[in-house]
Order: structure tokens, then C-alpha cells, then sequence
């Protein structure tokens, strides 16, 4: 299994339209098939900063999800509301 960690903070001004977004992209994404978990979280003490954890049966079930609709409308919709780059990393569980 694979776990991605994406962090990012939102535009100060755009806080609910990314979470309106993200909750989307979480609710058709714990759907698919290689779906182990997909969660999204706000940090308590910057309610702008976000992180998504995602944990996928291996590397093709992320590919799959990469080429989703609505992971690529996530993409196009919620860039502009971010206040900078995503943070992203992959992790392999050891025990």
C-alpha cells in the first residue's frame, strides 16, 4: 500500500470554496476501486491549512485516480484557491 500526504493552505478569502471542492473530490474518490482510505483535514490552529491523506492498494490504482474526472476537475477548479503550491509526498508503511 501507498499513503500520499498533500498539504497546502487556501487563499485567506477562499477557505469554504476549497473545502466545498476537496469534500467532492474525497466523497467519489474513497469510491474507486483501490481506495484504501482518503481523508481531508484542517489544522485547528490555521483553519486555512489543509491536508489530504490518501492511502491507495499500489501505484496503478493512483494512476487510475490521477486520470479520474474528478480528480483532473479537482485540479482545474481548486488551483486558483490555493495560496501556493501543494505540498505532496508518498510513503510506503514499514510495519
Amino acid at each position: 500500500m501507498i499513503t500520499i500526504v498533500a498539504s497546502g493552505s487556501a487563499k485567506a478569502d477562499r477557505v469554504q470554496d476549497l473545502v466545498d471542492l476537496a469534500l467532492d473530490l474525497v466523497r467519489a474518490s474513497r469510491s474507486e476501486a483501490g481506495n484504501v482510505s482518503y481523508d481531508f483535514y484542517t489544522d485547528l490552529a490555521d483553519p486555512a491549512k489543509f491536508t489530504f491523506i490518501e492511502v491507495w492498494r499500489d501505484r496503478a490504482a493512483i494512476e487510475l485516480h490521477n486520470a479520474t474526472p474528478h480528480f483532473r476537475g479537482f485540479g482545474e477548479k481548486a488551483g486558483p484557491l490555493f495560496a501556493g503550491p501543494l505540498d505532496i509526498a508518498l510513503y510506503r508503511k514499514l510495519t
